[in-house]
């Protein structure tokens, strides 16, 4: 609940005398829930108990809202059993309480119980009529986009500048040229509290200055629905300025990162890449999940794994299944060294854990005083929890009583602000982590699998954003090589910059397929098969699926982004990851391949001699690839006895060599 007022009385012309009103007393509260935020007016008799509404999810049955306690900010709950040794029990920084009622969706209370109780969402909203000043009580009538008018609400005690001044937060209120008294609601909708959350330090504050300050909460949000108000900002009121100029939203959106140049080809240093013949792509399939006997076979009596390409490989082209992700996730993820013992293994595990909760314990050992005077600490602690309380509640593992996953999920993500306090916490990081904590049900094995993680993906998280400029040059030089025209078509709609695959590079497509395919997808990646940035080939492969549509009807900038992030929880892993490898195989069997395309893979090129026959080109020079890159590829056939077939797996690499 963001605003709440007492004494807010509609005057019902239901009296006794017909020039008299019936006073009708009531609260009016704005409340913020999920993706929404809900306007609500109810008698007294009919108030709506706000300590239910804090996290019900529409699907759900029940209401988990945050405990708080009198003396901390932030609840200690009681302590928690732990599985590991009596010195390192702990008290749960988050507890959590679990309420039952019939419905959980703010959006679906009763009002059965007076005709007077109204709710909407700012989404319906059109515009609010004020009153004139100095005649009588303050009051506002809101009126929606089906041309519905509201009863009038009037503020007996104060005026509504308060609740104005909180509407500013979530949509942009303009007055209308006609009346002044009339404030016109721009036509963003209720994402745009989302999407821009925690930017708004006044409502005039300009929106570009926004977007460079917190590109990450943007985009997190469902970016596409925020358009219409990047639209409104620039036309403002004026309906003659709706036509932009061609170049206008590409120079706002290249603004908003300094430094990304996506046009590579203008700029000095860059390789210009023409159109050059890749051939077909060729047909790849994809094999079953590699089994627990498979990983077995591969395992000597002290647990080394015997022949590390060789299970790289079968993950590559299968994954695991899901009893042996426990295991090899921390093999993938490098917490565990391919080649050590089971008994080294143990023994890091005893280590780590011991220092594992002891960076917990300096974060849970500072107190509240302590922690107003550290407001790095405090602003850490602060996202940590409001991104957990909207962790994905589609899994089990992160619902039932007491909610243990999400209690472990904020310990994790405190603990590592701990271990790397420079870098702290960024939206997002939570989304990297729920999938490694699923998988490991263990605290300490997925604290230091999710540093390892972020290993690799901290670039991403920096302030400078680098690696997230990088990226994104990156997949523009790779698809624009795969398919110029395409290119082409997105530079004319202004969405040459990508912008709207943000979102899929900054947390590895986490929010793009369901829980269970981003397990598949993710140990798929950490592979590092068949070469480097498959990551991009991926998001390739994805918008070459959905070039066509793009194309044929004519998809503006507008439905461009609307229509790439309609396709979450829509997209086949498997089909994707197929077409993926289909490209990285006809990029590496070209000939011809430009010098930035064979760095972004990882592809080296060397020179041969004329009488080689190795297929150079005319210049004598060939692109090869490290063996590995290409065995992956094909994984090598399996015998009955369980042994590789060397004769199949030669013709396979063989038969992969660039021509």
């Amino acid at each position: 609940v963001v605003y709440e007022q007492e004494g807010v009385y509609i005057h019902s012309s239901c009296g006794k005398n017909d020039d008299q009103d019936s006073l009708i007393q009531g609260v009016l509260r704005v409340i913020e829930k999920e993706n929404e935020v809900i306007v609500d007016w109810r008698p007294l008799d009919d108030t709506l108990d706000t300590s239910n509404i804090l996290c019900a999810g529409k699907d759900s049955s029940s209401v988990v809202e945050w405990s708080q306690t009198p003396k901390e900010k932030c609840s200690r709950g009681p302590d928690r059993p732990s599985s590991y040794e009596a010195e390192w029990d702990m008290v749960t920084t988050v507890s959590f309480k679990k309420k039952h009622h019939s419905n959980g969706d703010v959006t679906a209370h009763a009002n059965g119980e007076s005709k007077w109780s109204f709710l909407f969402s700012l989404t319906d909203l059109k515009s609010i009529k004020q009153n004139k000043e100095g005649m009588g009580w303050s009051y506002l009538v809101f009126c929606l986009k089906d041309d519905v008018n509201l009863p009038a609400l009037h503020f007996h005690h104060g005026d509504s500048k308060l609740l104005i001044k909180c509407l500013e937060k979530h949509v942009v209120l303009n007055e209308s040229p006609q009346d002044k008294r009339i404030l016109l609601v721009n036509s963003q909708n209720k994402s745009l509290s989302q999407s821009f959350e925690n930017l708004f330090d006044e409502p005039s504050y300009g929106l570009l200055q926004k977007l460079k300050k917190d590109p990450y909460t943007v985009t997190m949000g469902r970016f596409s629905k925020v358009t219409n108000y990047i639209f409104d900002s620039f036309r403002l009121s004026d309906t003659s300025t709706q036509r932009r100029p061609p170049s206008e939203m590409a120079d706002f959106l290249n603004d908003a990162i300094p430094g990304l140049k996506i046009n590579q080809q203008e700029e000095p240093g860059f390789e210009v890449i023409t159109r050059i013949d890749l051939g077909k792509q060729p047909e790849v399939s994809r094999r079953e999940p590699v089994s627990a006997e498979e990983w077995a076979k591969n395992v000597d009596s002290e647990g080394r794994i015997l022949d590390v390409d060789y299970i790289k490989r079968l993950i590559f082209k299968g994954g695991l299944c899901h009893t042996l992700r426990k295991e090899a996730w921390k093999f993938l993820l490098g917490y565990f060294p391919w080649n050590s013992t089971k008994e080294e293994r143990a023994n890091l595990q005893k280590r780590k854990t011991d220092e594992y909760f002891r960076m917990k314990l300096q974060w849970k050992s500072v107190s509240e005083e302590q922690e107003k005077r550290n407001s790095r600490l405090r602003d850490y602690r602060s996202l940590i929890e409001k991104d957990v309380n909207r962790t994905d509640r589609t899994n089990k593992f992160y619902e039932g009583e007491d909610n243990p996953g999400l209690i472990l999920l904020h310990d994790i993500l405190m603990t590592y602000c701990m271990y790397d306090f420079d870098l702290g916490y960024v939206q997002g990081m939570s989304d990297l982590l729920s999938p490694v904590l699923y998988v490991m049900e263990n605290e300490v094995d997925a604290f230091w699998c999710f540093v390892s993680y972020m290993d690799q993906m901290h670039q991403n998280f920096e302030e400078q954003m680098q690696g997230m400029k990088t990226q994104l040059i990156q997949l523009s030089t790779l698809l624009r090589l795969l398919d110029s025209g395409f290119c082409s078509y997105l530079e004319s709609q202004d969405s040459g910059y990508l912008y709207f695959c943000f979102r899929w590079l900054l947390i590895r497509f986490k929010r793009e397929f369901s829980f269970q395919d981003i397990l598949r997808l993710w140990e798929v990646m950490w592979t590092e098969l068949p070469c480097q940035n498959f990551h991009l080939l991926l998001c390739c492969a994805i918008l070459e699926s959905e070039k066509q549509q793009i194309m044929e009807k004519h998809y503006g900038f507008n439905e461009i982004l609307k229509h790439i992030n309609e396709l979450s929880m829509k997209i086949d892993v498997e089909y994707i990851l197929c077409k993926a490898e289909a490209i990285s195989m006809q990029m590496m069997n070209c000939k011809e391949l430009p010098q930035a395309v064979s760095e972004i893979l990882g592809i080296e090129s060397s020179s041969v001699t004329p009488d080689s026959d190795t297929g150079e080109d005319e210049s004598g020079a060939v692109l090869s690839c490290p063996s590995p890159l290409y065995q992956s590829i094909s994984p090598p056939v399996i015998a009955a006895n369980g042994t590789r077939d060397s004769t199949q797996q030669m013709s396979d690499t063989q038969s992969l060599t660039p021509a």
